[in-house]
């Protein structure tokens, strides 16, 4: 896909449904939410960002995505629970390989919904949505090695591990190992 089209979906962001959660884009009343979740230290150990210091920082960042989304070059929905309306979380694309008709898919949740199989229901619904949608070929995800529930959401979402790129991550100012995880659209085809 080029990523003029890209550019053009995510300009106008749909919005995902799955059994238990809508996928929409973030918005700025989002900010309570995000910051429950994105201040805490044990929801970005594994990840390249570091905690949100104070509720402004989440209000600003929201703000900046805003811009973002209008341009269509950024790729996150916000996780939204069907039944409370609470914001839990995000999953979308962080990347795009245009030139191979590829992608990676990221995700973080509130850690207080963790375990009841959420992030494999919405990063299911992302792989479908970049192959359906997208006419993607290849979608993968990378985890630091010791996150092994992430590595987990992957593969039951069909993803093959493919192994560890050596120190492949700055993290913090620390190069770390990082695992990497795919799934192809023929894989896809053939589970479904």
């Amino acid at each position: 896909m080029k990523r003029e089209a890209v550019y053009s979906i995510f300009s106008k962001i749909p919005t995902l449904e799955t059994e238990r959660f809508t996928l929409r884009k973030l918005s700025m009343d989002d900010t309570d939410d995000m910051y429950e979740y994105a201040c805490r230290a044990d929801v970005t150990e594994y990840l390249t960002w570091s905690p949100h210091a104070e509720k402004s920082y989440t209000f600003e960042y929201l703000s900046y995505l805003q811009k973002r989304y209008k341009t269509g070059d950024f790729f996150d929905w916000a996780v939204v629970c069907h039944d409370t309306g609470k914001m839990i979380g995000t999953c979308g694309f962080t990347r795009f390989d245009f030139q191979n008709d590829g992608a990676e898919v990221g995700y973080v949740i509130n850690p207080e919904f963790q375990g009841q199989g959420i992030a494999t229901e919405v990063v299911g619904r992302v792989i479908r949505f970049g192959f359906e949608n997208l006419a993607l070929n290849r979608i993968e995800c990378r985890f630091i090695p010791q996150n092994l529930a992430s590595r987990r959401v992957m593969e039951k979402n069909g993803m093959t591990f493919e192994g560890i790129k050596r120190e492949g991550v700055l993290v913090k100012g620390k190069h770390c190992d990082v695992g990497i995880c795919s799934i192809l659209r023929s894989d896809f085809l053939e589970k479904k």
